[in-house]
């Protein structure tokens, strides 16, 4: 018989710890506390389904909050303020005026900035998860004898485990709690949204001193004199500015002909050239790194193109190894599950429905396919949650996901943002397309904030206008990418975009008038 209810959440908790026989049975249970997998936990507890959440972690956000997305663009922003004050022209030019010589960069200020932000998010998360009546999974309960409406009237429950799960059968996941000991937890589905971690170089040893990953880049206490950055992509570029910016020397390697080789190439072109003029940075792109030798707290790295040719060699304080991520599934035991998984690098084989071979366990995020982005892991977990919901509940699933419109963006100065197809995308899959570009250059309000950098482009099905896709280069191309982001979501035209009245004078009107281009052939304000 169960224990008599008291009203109200807080009165429920404290009720459930009363309970003295140990259950560990669950509707769902997430493996992996990131943005995939803390979302998917909060929606399952808020659609009324009793959620487990299992984070090796001390605090949730995963691999973006603690150590990726959130800390890098702390010192994104710190060293482009410091940068922008240390030239000073920019603001001489719109009549503020600053003693360049005064400027100087402590790093000590701006790494307690990006650890106090970070402590403030996670305690952000852990807030949202108390509000959605999370239990510490450390004491015994039993979920079960509390009656259904009572659960659901007051507060939806998610039970945390801090350590590592790894499955034992389809139906069973064993936790190695981070305080010793084990926990057995049993649950009718199972998500796993275990992220993903940096990727090597078989020659190149990461030492965390010489050689490093990302994490070890947000950390350093003194700016390199020298620095190499193994791989032209988002992360390599975004941290390669940050100590460009801060007076080191960066030289960028990237194998492929360009820099960011998934984006439009007209973007792509535009920011190595902004950021070899504005942040002196070099850039050896169609190259590869070969081998290296690190000596004397030094490294010398010898360099091939990608023809083959002799690029020579590259001697540097630092060496950031920037060559992407792969999917962290190891330890989860996936094999006793009977979870499908590429042998080589670890991703999860999913259906449409973010399912895997067994049909209770699904799979989010970086360790199935498609980008690797926290926002994507979060619609994932989303959807999943109410999927979960619907098959137990045997209603209709209402998630969507659009993986057209999943925006990228580039954190850099300026910034690059792109959603849907590129022009090369739509060359390459023989479709036929129009384009219409609008600069930043013929912006009022750019001209205003002195932020003419950058263009709006925009890509349409020739045979009926739909928005295939658009891109922006801009100081605030993260923020002005979301019209696209929404009118490819929902299968809107050029024509729709064009139609739509935006504010004046401001930066999204860039948006309007390139699409004004690709739906009429021209523009007003060009």
């Amino acid at each position: 018989m169960a224990t008599p209810l008291l009203l109200g959440p807080k009165s429920i908790r404290a009720t459930v710890r009363l309970f003295s026989t140990a259950s560990r049975a669950f509707d769902v249970a997430v493996i992996g506390g990131g943005p995939g997998g803390y979302v998917s936990a909060i929606k399952a507890a808020q659609l009324g389904l009793k959620t487990a959440i299992i984070e090796k972690r001390p605090a949730l956000g995963g691999t973006c909050l603690n150590i990726g997305c959130i800390p890098s663009k702390c010192l994104l922003h710190s060293s482009h303020e410091y940068s922008a004050l240390k030239n000073g022209s920019s603001l001489k030019k719109i009549g503020v005026k600053v003693d360049t010589s005064s400027a100087a960069a402590d790093l000590t200020a701006m790494h307690r900035h990006r650890t106090r932000t970070v402590q403030m998010l996670t305690k952000g998360v852990k807030g949202l998860m108390d509000k959605n009546g999370v239990l510490d999974g450390s004491y015994p309960f039993v979920a079960d004898q509390i009656p259904p409406k009572a659960w659901r009237a007051y507060c939806s429950f998610v039970t945390q485990f801090e350590g590592l799960g790894r499955f034992t059968s389809p139906d069973t996941i064993e936790v190695d709690m981070d305080g010793g000991g084990s926990e057995s937890l049993q649950a009718k589905h199972y998500v796993v949204a275990t992220g993903s971690d940096s990727s090597s170089l078989p020659f190149l040893k990461v030492d965390g001193d010489v050689v490093v990953t990302s994490t070890e880049a947000l950390e350093f206490t003194e700016v390199p004199e020298s620095m190499a950055v193994i791989g032209g992509g988002v992360i390599g570029l975004e941290l390669g500015s940050v100590w460009a910016r801060l007076g080191s020397k960066v030289t960028v390697v990237e194998y492929m002909p360009h820099i960011l080789p998934t984006a439009d190439l007209d973007v792509s072109q535009a920011l190595q050239k902004s950021l070899q003029r504005h942040e002196k940075m070099d850039f050896h792109v169609g190259t590869g790194v070969t081998s290296a030798e690190v000596k004397d707290g030094h490294a010398k790295l010898t360099l091939k193109g990608a023809d083959g040719t002799d690029k020579g060699t590259l001697e540097v304080q630092k060496v950031l190894v920037a060559v992407g991520r792969r999917p962290y599934t190891e330890g989860l035991d996936l094999n006793r599950a009977g979870v499908a998984a590429d042998s080589r690098t670890g991703m999860i084989e999913v259906n449409d429905n973010l399912q895997t071979n067994v049909p209770n366990i699904w799979a989010i995020g970086d360790v199935v396919r498609g980008p690797m982005l926290a926002h994507k892991a979060e619609d994932e977990g989303f959807a999943v949650a109410e999927k979960i919901h619907a098959l137990l509940n045997k209603g209709k699933d209402p998630s969507h996901i659009n993986y057209d419109s999943i925006p990228s963006v580039v954190y850099t100065h300026p910034e690059v943002a792109w959603v849907g197809k590129t022009e090369g995308d739509c060359k390459k899959a023989g479709v036929d397309y129009k384009v219409g570009v609008f600069p930043y250059a013929a912006s009022g309000r750019a001209k205003c904030v002195d932020s003419t950098e950058g263009f709006v482009k925009v890509v349409s099905r020739k045979e009926d206008d739909k928005l295939l896709g658009a891109c922006i280069v801009h100081a605030s191309a993260g923020e002005l990418i979301h019209p696209f982001v929404l009118a490819i979501n929902y299968g809107a035209s050029s024509e729709d975009v064009a139609r739509t009245c935006f504010a004046h004078p401001t930066l999204s009107e860039a948006v309007r008038e390139a699409s004004m281009i690709t739906a009429f052939g021209k523009a007003i304000h060009i």
